[in-house]
């Protein structure tokens, strides 16, 4: 066993092959993490001393992140003690991650590449998420993808995804081709740390591309159940496309809710924002010292606002991120 310690001055103890991220959650440590295959840089950290040597190659990383001693946490293991420069969620206790059985409750197109699947468990099951987390659906031969959970909890305990087509890709083969109701699925979770915490009194922004607006409807439909002291001060909602038919949702009656759709390739006949969420966002919104920032989407869109909003001015613990990266088998 080797020991870490971490910036909180936290420490825990890593088995041989184990992955930093997974001995952390084994051990009740929650760092910030989404994909948990080193595509992305959530559970990103430095190695202020000690060894530690890649499991899978850390493609979330630029040059200059390695150069500075810059890792990621879910796929490098330590070999031996090692310090580690990383922020935990300090008291936050995430749900336990079960893999459950689920069958298939309705499938709906909601646009031309992406369905909306709802997900059943038996009676005697349930699955204990935070909103915005996502799930494993784990299909025939043991084909796994990762989903967005695209609701709160319900009394009814079904789970809602928003699956977007990938050519040539095996899973949606089945979604789009194959899937029908009832069939029998299993789903591991809940995984991820893209959640509210610590909006109270902010002024809350919801950026989303895609089906990158399926978590953000989750934590919309959840904050109508926390209590005004932990409302935030202004909520809005950026969600981008390339054309029209992209934006297949409507928000929520939220009184309070801006809610601001975008278009990079829209037609002439579009009379909303045009570009790219993140951009029209900074010219909407000019302080950013009391932004807190929720971003969801594709890889691209997230390196771009995370270095656009923090160079101007945002602080850098107001901005949490669940990337979207292709899977590294199709």
């Amino acid at each position: 066993m080797h020991t870490v310690n971490i910036s909180s001055g936290k420490s825990y103890e890593a088995r041989p092959g184990e992955a930093l991220l997974d001995a952390a959650l084994r051990q009740g440590i929650a760092f910030d993490y989404s994909c948990r295959t080193g595509r992305c840089s959530s559970c990103k950290g430095r190695v202020r001393s000690g060894e530690t040597a890649a499991l899978h190659d850390e493609l979330g990383l630029s040059a200059q992140d390695k150069a500075q001693g810059f890792i990621l946490t879910c796929v490098r293991q330590a070999c031996g003690s090692v310090e580690l420069e990383i922020d935990d969620l300090g008291d936050v206790i995430l749900p336990e991650a079960k893999t459950l059985p689920c069958r298939i409750q309705s499938i709906d197109r909601l646009a031309p590449d992406v369905v909306r699947v709802m997900l059943r468990l038996p009676p005697t099951f349930a699955l204990e998420f935070l909103p915005g987390q996502y799930v494993d659906v784990i299909g025939a031969e043991g084909l796994r993808r990762s989903y967005s959970v695209a609701n709160a909890p319900r009394a009814d305990k079904q789970i809602e995804l928003h699956i977007r087509e990938v050519p040539d890709g095996a899973m949606s083969r089945y979604w789009f081709q194959q899937a029908k109701v009832n069939d029998l699925l299993r789903l591991r979770g809940p995984l991820g740390t893209f959640f509210l915490r610590g909006q109270a009194g902010k002024d809350l922004v919801l950026l989303a591309t895609g089906t990158g607006i399926a978590p953000v409807k989750a934590i919309l439909e959840s904050l109508s159940s926390l209590p005004a002291e932990a409302q935030p001060r202004s909520l809005s909602v950026y969600w981008g496309g390339r054309h029209r038919e992209d934006l297949y949702w409507q928000p929520p009656d939220m009184p309070d809710l801006k809610f601001i759709p975008v278009l990079s390739r829209a037609g002439s006949d579009w009379t909303g924002r045009h570009g790219h969420v993140q951009d029209v966002m900074l010219r909407e919104h000019t302080y950013l010292a009391d932004t807190l920032v929720y971003a969801c989407g594709s890889d691209a869109m997230i390196q771009g606002a995370q270095a656009q909003l923090h160079a101007a001015g945002l602080p850098d613990r107001q901005f949490h991120s669940d990337a979207f990266v292709c899977s590294a088998v199709t």
